[in-house]
């Protein structure tokens, strides 16, 4: 029997493995728990974690990616506002949007209002359709594949190329840095500086774009002035860019391999939505729910509050964990069931909530759906190898070893082609 009084969410292998007992555990206790390991507060309840989410007055989001980060100060009085501006540059990562507060978060969020709307995702969506007949042509005639690697770390990378007006000639080192698949390890939020290469080519190319407008989202990006009507720093458009690139292909390569591991586990599912594509949408939304991507978002407590009748100090810690909201049975029933049909899906937030919601999360629906499409269309009869996930009474899989973030290392699939869909003229991947 697991004693969950001596796990440490940062670094037990079982929580890796399988988050959700935990889960459980914490919110048995309370939807808003200290952690007595490392001293932050865990919020599991799904109202508790949406209030927190939208107060962006008593919870500063500059710890957002940090986790159990030693403040640079000495909190001093009741509010430590200016403490965080006053030290803002000593938290890493404190230059990408993710850290910002208002009223700068609110500013620069503007230079993405425009970014994602429903015009620009139908044009993006007729990019990924050819897109993903050519990823499959790579390898669905061999009958299996590693599904991580040859797909879904790819996938979503070369869609936000397309999106962004990133030129073609570079789609090829773009894969190679983020997704090399065979050749090599793709990077992950855990590399020390995942970030290094994309800053350096998106400092030209909104340079470029600046010099020579075109119509693109790049340009868009490059010449959106903020409210006070100021043309953003080239350094803080670049930080903008590389995140929103780098955060939308990893949440939704951890999305599609969540996606196919379930379905091949279900084969009944697998015929369900090829005879009901409609209702793939639903499954999506329900796949987010159940295997949240964003296993942990941070914030800090620049004021002291209570939550859910728990006094909370200032400069205190605050882990938000949305795959335990997610599965919140006082929101959701039966939480540990995959329901296809579930009414108050949509409720999900595996994308957060308030002003900090991903902006990315239209986009990663879409990448869904056309993913699993074109795969339940080209292919039948998906199973798990059994010589790499154990037989069905033993199944084994590896998680990335990440705090952040929820998602399988390898998925290896089994499967019998079927003939290939109409010509992709010719998408570069």
């Amino acid at each position: 029997m697991t004693d969950f009084d001596q796990i440490d969410y940062f670094s037990d292998q079982s929580v890796i493995d399988d988050p959700y007992p935990y889960f459980d555990y914490l919110r048995s206790q309370c939807p808003v728990f200290r952690d007595p390991h490392s001293g932050v507060v865990a919020v599991t309840g799904y109202d508790e974690l949406n209030a927190t989410y939208r107060d962006t007055e008593t919870f500063s989001s500059i710890n957002s990616c940090l986790g159990a980060f030693p403040l640079p100060f000495t909190p001093k009085g009741d509010d430590i506002t200016e403490q965080i501006e006053a030290h803002r540059e000593q938290f890493p990562m404190h230059e990408h949007l993710p850290a910002f507060d208002p009223p700068k978060h609110t500013a620069y969020r503007t230079l993405l209002a425009g970014l994602f709307t429903p015009k620009r995702l139908k044009e993006n969506e007729e990019f990924m359709w050819g897109l993903a007949d050519r990823m499959l042509d790579e390898f669905v005639a061999d009958g299996r594949c590693e599904f991580v690697s040859t797909y879904a770390t790819a996938f979503p990378l070369l869609v936000i190329t397309d999106l962004l007006g990133v030129p073609g000639d570079d789609h090829r080192r773009f894969r190679d840095l983020l997704a090399p698949g065979k050749t090599g390890r793709s990077l992950t939020v855990a590399d020390t500086n995942p970030f290094a290469a994309l800053e350096e080519w998106f400092t030209g190319y909104i340079e470029d774009r600046r010099r020579q407008p075109r119509g693109d989202m790049l340009t868009e990006l490059a010449t959106t002035r903020l409210p006070d009507g100021t043309l953003p720093e080239v350094a803080d458009v670049v930080h903008i860019s590389t995140f929103l690139f780098f955060a939308g292909q990893e949440t939704t390569a951890r999305l599609l391999a969540s996606s196919l591991q379930l379905l091949a586990l279900r084969p009944e599912l697998q015929e369900t939505l090829r005879s009901n594509r409609d209702r793939i949408p639903n499954f999506v939304e329900e796949m987010l729910r159940m295997e949240s991507p964003i296993k942990s978002d941070f914030r800090l407590a620049r004021k002291a509050t209570t939550l859910a009748g728990v006094d909370i100090a200032v400069g205190t810690t605050i882990m938000l964990l949305p795959g335990a909201a997610n599965r919140d049975p006082d929101h959701f029933q039966s939480p540990h069931e995959f329901q296809l049909d579930r009414a108050n899906v949509r409720h999900q937030v595996a994308f957060g909530k308030g002003p900090h919601t991903c902006p990315g999360g239209p986009l990663a629906r879409v990448e869904g759906r056309v993913s699993l499409e074109r795969i339940l269309d080209r292919t039948s009869d998906i199973r798990l190898s059994e010589t790499h996930h154990g037989p069905a009474s033993a199944r084994r899989f590896e998680y990335d070893p990440l705090w952040l973030m929820r998602g399988l290392t390898e998925l290896h699939l089994e499967f019998t082609a079927r003939p290939s869909g109409p010509d992709t003229n010719g998408i570069d991947t």
